[in-house]
């Protein structure tokens, strides 16, 4: 009997360590990839309302060809970022504007499995709309 015990030792302990890494593993998955889907959504949203608050500055509207003004759409818009801290680009020509936005979200669970960062970027786009 006692030398059964002897070749059973320690056998649990591998076990035991994958597990527990396999359960941080999935813990850096949740964590982590729940932060890069709200940053994802926090970044679009502010592309989005870029877009439209550029494409607002519209020229030719009582012609109902309304185009867009690209100098103030791209100052509107670059504005609406800033007011609130997000990075981005914007270009506008006079059919629409394009807003591009970007975050980096550093990893801290998933650090430990050698993930760091992730770069997210969004494009959104508005043009100016005239209701018959």
């Amino acid at each position: 009997m006692r030398c059964m015990r002897t070749m059973d030792r320690g056998s649990i302990s591998g076990f035991v360590v994958v597990l527990t890494m396999t359960f941080i593993a999935c813990a850096g998955l949740a964590f982590d990839g729940g932060r890069m889907i709200t940053a994802r959504i926090e970044i679009a949203d502010a592309a989005e309302n870029a877009a439209r608050a550029g494409a607002q500055e519209v020229t030719s509207l009582r012609s109902g060809n309304p185009t867009v003004h690209e100098v103030r759409a791209v100052s509107v818009a670059e504005g609406f970022l800033r007011s609130i801290s997000v990075e981005g680009s914007v270009v506008a020509n006079k059919q629409a504007v394009t807003v591009t936005t970007q975050r980096k979200v550093t990893m801290t669970i998933l650090g430990m499995f050698g993930v760091r960062n992730k770069n997210l970027s969004v494009s959104r786009s508005a043009r100016p709309f005239v209701s018959p």
